[in-house]
């Protein structure tokens, strides 16, 4: 019986020292054409796989727990591959938002092209006119023009039919607001 060995390609420096993920990052940075890189490179894309798989795992883990399955099967880890790729990577937007954008980056333009209002000069970080702030008030109060004293009287009837337990004194301090403020806008 002939016992034909093949040699192994002469390793590089150190290599035969690296664990097989080691070797296949290493290898899958040589087809990319990466030739030179730091020896820590290797370490941070083995944490980072490490970490996906532990990810992709644990996700598929709990769609299989889900389905009320006693083990994880190749669809739960589909499952989790997608959800990965759904969450981690966005798509382009469709053409229709593309111009979308355009029309809006046009107005956006053309309101940009109206000068801001000036600025209030005073003491303090200089602020724009009260009119054009978001803080401004937007109501006034009215005040009610003075009833004559039969309809006042009507008017404290209706009033104590609704809220009997209120005394006389209570209905009187108690200002009916939906009637005295007015709103601007």
């Amino acid at each position: 019986m002939l016992n034909l060995r093949v040699k192994p390609k002469a390793m590089a420096e150190g290599e035969e020292d690296l664990p097989r993920d080691a070797k296949i990052v290493k290898s899958l940075l040589n087809s990319m054409g990466v030739e030179e890189y730091e020896p820590s490179v290797i370490h941070q894309f083995l944490e980072l796989w490490y970490r996906y798989v532990v990810d992709v795992l644990t996700d598929a883990q709990v769609y299989s727990e889900h389905a009320g399955k006693q083990t994880i099967d190749c669809d739960d880890v589909k499952l989790a591959i997608q959800s990965k790729v759904n969450f981690s990577f966005s798509q382009p937007p469709p053409r229709e938002v593309v111009l979308l954008e355009n029309v809006l980056l046009e107005l956006a333009r053309n309101r940009n092209k109206v000068p801001l209002p000036k600025a209030i000069p005073g003491p303090g970080i200089p602020l724009p006119p009260e009119q054009d702030t978001l803080i401004s008030t937007n109501y006034q109060f009215a005040i009610p023009k003075k009833q004559p004293a039969q309809a006042l009287e009507e008017t404290e009837d209706d009033e104590a039919s609704v809220e009997p337990n209120l005394s006389q004194e209570d209905r009187c301090a108690t200002p009916n607001i939906s009637e005295s403020i007015v709103y601007s806008h």
